[in-house]
């Protein structure tokens, strides 16, 4: 599939670069959702198999990313923001809910919508990053103290400019080398590891993807640098207030999808949580839907397709 020419479309305050497969489905949405520090590039693969499914698939930039909306205030990325984006985008398209999938950070606003927005969000499914659970202290302030001040998250928090200033200054590099799989493991090293990878001379691992599709993701940070992504994370402890009144649990159905060899850890709640999930495992690292793309299709579709809703019956008219 060519990757389809996107649309920009104006939602909550912003513009989104949007893009789009499977128009003639429409009334069968599904929104996918993007981390970092990635772009709805990411979904190629999805795209096309979903829309031979039958769905209108729905792909944007969201805001901070690609040709869509920076806006200059770090609380302009808050979850109330990056939600709000995607309820006005259903709003755009005329519909009153949708199935979301996210991957990475996208995946964190997938499961904050679920919860903010209920009736927004019919069904879902998210790669890599399992739901947070909110405990009695903010994720930054509490991951300071397990993690230390390498911790990338801490770091974005505690050294704002620092990170941004690097990845900057190495975008081509940093991204050649975080796109890998395969990658051997390694001891852990003093300093914050995301910096030193985007200054290493050496990526570990194999490609992920082709120089073209590489391509893709170096264009579009070079144009729009790092800071407004990185802001997603610099609101995560406000997050956390915002989200102190909504109800904790998911209750729309929900598929988790981990890869055996990411780094981030699987949640010991899930299920508490996120009691109507289903669980799946691929034999991959982060990058979920870019280095299974086929296996990962089978899995989401043949969830899709046991969790769709049976078509009305017509009954007979009464004699």
């Amino acid at each position: 599939m060519t990757f389809p020419e996107p649309t920009t479309v104006a939602v909550n305050g912003v513009e989104l670069e949007v893009f789009e497969a499977g128009r003639h489905n429409a009334g069968n949405p599904v929104v996918l959702c993007h981390g970092w520090p990635e772009h709805a590039f990411a979904w190629r693969h999805q795209m096309p198999a979903l829309a031979a499914a039958g769905y209108h698939v729905i792909v944007p930039n969201q805001r901070g990313f690609g040709r869509s909306s920076r806006p200059a205030g770090v609380t302009e990325y808050d979850i109330e923001h990056l939600t709000g984006d995607l309820v006005a985008l259903l709003d755009h398209y005329g519909y009153d809910d949708a199935t979301f999938i996210g991957h990475d950070w996208g995946a964190f606003v997938v499961w904050s919508l679920a919860v903010l927005h209920p009736k927004r969000v019919s069904r879902l499914v998210n790669l890599s990053l399992p739901y947070l659970e909110r405990g009695e202290r903010p994720w930054i302030e509490v991951l300071e103290d397990v993690a230390g001040t390498d911790s990338h998250l801490v770091h974005f928090n505690r050294h704002p400019g620092v990170a941004d200033a690097v990845f900057e200054e190495n975008t081509s590099r940093f991204l050649r080398n975080l796109f890998r799989k395969n990658e051997p493991p390694q001891p852990p090293r003093p300093g914050m590891p995301l910096l030193a990878l985007a200054q290493a001379e050496t990526p570990l691992g194999d490609p992920l993807m082709s120089e073209s599709d590489l391509g893709v993701f170096v264009s579009a940070f070079e144009s729009s640098g790092f800071t407004a992504g990185l802001n997603w994370y610099r609101n995560l402890d406000r997050d956390w207030h915002l989200l102190s009144g909504a109800d904790p649990v998911v209750h729309q159905p929900s598929l988790m999808v981990y890869g055996d060899r990411d780094t981030i850890p699987r949640s010991t709640t899930l299920h508490r949580f996120v009691p109507a999930v289903d669980v799946v495992s691929l034999d991959c690292g982060h990058w979920i839907q870019q280095e299974r793309p086929d296996e990962l299709n089978r899995v989401v579709l043949t969830w899709l397709e046991r969790q769709a809703v049976p078509a009305a019956v017509s009954l007979p008219a009464p004699s």
